[in-house]
């Protein structure tokens, strides 16, 4: 196994990355000529209401391994939700390929409809701040783009629906969903200058055991018809079957091994 491809996969993973982002990237997938029309992404359910203050925990194991942590902060801001997350490698991962990724992105509560997306990754010699802006009235997207180590700097523009989710919202925008099991939730993600359309298909309910403490769930799979997630790898995501829907349990199946994503803490101050 190469280390090096774990250490990336293990931080992409929990922001949708193996089955959305980094697929492009780790698998060398090419988008399709057309494309399936858009869904409209559905505002939260009536009553549903995100904490004002909330950070999640997770260790991220491969096999018997600790391969790194994930951290997710939620704080309600100015009638908005401020999302960011970390992704840091940890032992012989972090020895022989150091991951340091940084993710923000935001929500309006009202809507579901993301506000845009950041991210600064630094993956070995790698170092690379990117900014992800959505412009609603214009129907636009606008990424900037820039290459710390290379010095070289990108802008790309592209169309979007009148509202998307993105990689590290998604996650938080389905637990405002019906879970209902043999029922998907369809939404528009916008994610590499494309919009694609996510189904977030409840399969199960199970009793998930984790450092945190034991929760009866919904087992949730992340699927897609088209794009870079076609036949590239599986991830699943277990929410509480309560009327929280708090993630306590991710797990990415790729074609070298599964990585394991364990809830180790959660605090609401």
């Amino acid at each position: 196994m190469n280390l090096r491809v774990l250490a990336r996969a293990a931080t992409f993973c929990l922001f949708f990355g193996c089955s959305l982002a980094a697929s492009a990237q780790v698998f060398g997938a090419k988008p399709p000529v057309a494309q399936k029309p858009i869904p409209t992404l559905q505002p939260p359910m009536p009553g549903f209401s995100w904490p004002a203050h909330q950070t999640l925990t997770f260790s991220v194991d491969w096999r018997v391994f600790q391969a790194g942590t994930a951290i997710f902060h939620l704080d309600q801001q100015n009638g908005m939700l401020k999302i960011t997350a970390t992704g840091d490698s940890t032992g012989a991962v972090n020895m022989l390929f150091p991951v340091v990724d940084r993710f923000q992105a935001g929500l309006d509560p009202r809507t579901g409809c993301s506000t845009g997306f950041n991210k600064q990754i630094q993956e070995g010699r790698r170092k690379i701040a990117s900014e992800l802006a959505f412009d609603y009235p214009h129907g636009k997207q606008t990424q900037n783009e820039r290459n710390l180590v290379k010095g070289t700097a990108t802008h790309k523009e592209a169309n979007i629906p009148a509202c998307v989710t993105d990689s590290l919202s998604a996650m938080f925008y389905t637990q405002s969903q019906p879970l209902v099991v043999g029922q998907t939730v369809s939404f528009p993600l916008a994610d590499s200058m494309r919009t694609v359309t996510v189904g977030m298909k409840v399969e199960a309910k199970e009793e998930i055991k984790t450092p945190a403490g034991t929760f009866q769930t919904v087992k949730v799979q992340a699927t897609a018809d088209e794009g870079v997630v076609k036949n590239r790898g599986s991830i699943w995501i277990w929410y509480t079957d309560d009327a929280r829907h708090l993630p306590v349990q991710v797990q990415a199946r790729l074609f070298w091994g599964t990585i394991t994503f364990h809830l180790q803490s959660v605090d609401f101050r």
